[in-house]
């Protein structure tokens, strides 16, 4: 007879519902990006920003898959992690150097939670680790 998994700790559901709402924000956005492209700029450009379009959607798939088996992960959700703090730092160089676009509370709504999730998910992984399995 198959036992059920004791249900999952908090700092585990706190992991897992920051991957889903990565994934969801990077395979919405993975698509639409890809969807756009680069409007009013050069081929080379444009190529460039579908390719990274397809990066940042498969990612999602990634944060998707390790959320699902949330019970399994270690290493990459400190990974997973760590792309997502990388790609809010690229944010804050592009901003540091060419500005903020317009309107800046949109830019910001993004770049806030690439920043904070990161430490969220490190430390709630963190914190799953320490804690002894629940194994019945």
């Amino acid at each position: 007879m198959r036992s059920t998994p004791p249900p999952l700790r908090a700092s585990q559901r706190t992991v897992q519902v920051c991957l889903f709402l990565v994934a969801a924000i990077a395979m919405f956005g993975g698509t639409l990006q890809m969807y756009l492209g680069q409007p009013d700029t050069t081929p080379r450009l444009d190529n460039i920003h579908r390719f990274m379009a397809g990066v940042y959607f498969s990612t999602g798939l990634i944060c998707f898959w390790a959320a699902m088996t949330i019970r399994q992960q270690g290493t990459l959700v400190y990974l997973l992690a760590f792309g997502v703090l990388a790609a809010g730092i690229g944010r804050l160089v592009s901003i540091s150097q060419v500005g903020l676009p317009q309107p800046a509370a949109t830019w910001l709504g993004f770049l806030i939670p690439e920043l904070l999730l990161p430490v969220v998910i490190t430390l709630a992984q963190m914190a799953s680790q320490r804690q002894p399995s629940r194994a019945a």
